[in-house]
């Protein structure tokens, strides 16, 4: 599914060049549950950017799903993160405006789906996550775990091939932060693949796999004991 070689991102130049990724390498296969766990400053958040197609790599290859993303131009790279990938943020990203099927179905905009079906494919994704009858409630007519269910319903709208979720815990207390990871842990199940950022150990035991960075380097990549 997501295979990285000898990739390295560096930002700036001469004396104030900073070296957030350097020279690394792994593959992730599909329907893995991956954990990328690192204090600040340790390239996870710039890794994450990278393999979500939100930003390049200055040098080294990134493969997803058989495709060298080096390779595209910018429209196809939009095009891809919009069908192939599912995006899961700490701040939620909702449009405050839109009630809760509206910011599923957003996505879907940029299909050809028609209005009435991206509607019925938002509703049968907030069924998915246990929120179908909190449908037409506003963010702000939520809790912090509710919002999170919609956002993770938004991620599933286009049934993308992998979800990124970067700390999707991260502004939830332990009870919901658990209720969340149990709902990501149930569709990691039905085959979906995972790759999460979190800087929580209790959080990360949740993936198959973790893999441990510090000054832009993999310095552990192991295998869950379940």
């Amino acid at each position: 599914m997501i295979k990285v070689s000898n990739i390295s991102r560096s930002y700036g130049s001469g004396e104030t060049q900073v070296n957030a990724l350097k020279d690394v390498s792994l593959h992730i296969k599909e329907n893995e549950f991956v954990a990328v766990m690192g204090t600040s400053g340790s390239g996870k958040s710039t890794f994450m950017n990278i393999l979500g197609c939100l930003d390049s790599p200055t040098n080294g290859d990134y493969s997803l799903d058989n495709q060298v993303i080096s390779d595209i131009d910018d429209v196809s790279l939009s095009k891809i993160r919009n069908q192939k990938i599912g995006f899961i943020f700490q701040t939620f990203h909702l449009l405050p405006r839109l009630s809760a099927v509206d910011n599923v179905a957003l996505p879907l905009r940029y299909t050809d789906m028609s209005p009435q079906e991206a509607k019925e494919r938002g509703l049968e994704m907030l069924e998915k996550v246990g929120l179908k009858s909190r449908s037409h409630h506003k963010p702000f007519e939520m809790s912090g775990g509710q919002r999170q269910r919609v956002a993770i319903a938004r991620a599933l709208v286009n049934k993308p091939q992998v979800i990124f979720a970067d700390e999707p815990t991260g502004n939830l207390d332990s009870k919901t932060s658990y209720e969340i990871m149990d709902l990501l842990t149930n569709l990691h199940q039905q085959g979906q693949t995972i790759v999460m950022v979190t800087h929580e150990e209790d959080i990360a035991e949740y993936a198959q796999r973790i893999i441990r960075m510090k000054d832009g380097v993999v310095i552990e990549d192991t295998q869950c004991q379940k």
